[in-house]
């Protein structure tokens, strides 16, 4: 007796499933991460020799990191201008221009980011303006 063949059937795989929990599980990386910002700068001070001056507990720190990018006070400041970084200093400050102000600035910042915080320094009116440095490493 001869049966009849039953034509061929193309078999293929049903990917809608697959790509719902593929989706599924991209929403819940996505919710479940936790994005950190970095607020501190990593700053590499320059070493100078000379007289340690302790600092003091009303000092205004302005971080600034090899990039360029400012801080005071480990809070990041948005913008490079010197503007955005004389307003900055005056409200870290409250306005008393007679607390001491150090610059901390990492040994590969370009010269013009320490300059343009200097100039931004000496527009909010501050006298006392020091430079962090590390003290050099005997050989």
């Amino acid at each position: 007796m001869k049966f009849r063949r039953q034509p061929a059937q193309e078999v293929s795989i049903n990917m809608t499933p697959l790509i719902d929990v593929v989706f599924l599980l991209l929403i819940f990386f996505m919710v479940s991460t936790t994005f950190t910002k970095e607020t501190r700068l990593e700053i590499d001070l320059p070493e100078a020799a000379g007289e340690v001056v302790a600092a003091q507990s009303r000092d205004i720190t302005l971080e600034i990191s090899e990039a360029g990018s400012y801080a005071i006070g480990g809070q990041v400041i948005e913008g490079n201008s010197v503007e955005v970084i004389k307003s900055a200093i005056e409200r870290a400050s409250g306005g008393d221009n007679t607390i001491p102000l150090i610059i901390s600035a990492d040994a590969q910042t370009p010269h013009e980011a320490v300059v343009v915080a200097m100039e931004a320094v000496g527009q909010a009116g501050f006298v006392k303006l020091s430079i962090a440095t590390r003290e050099p490493e005997t050989k």
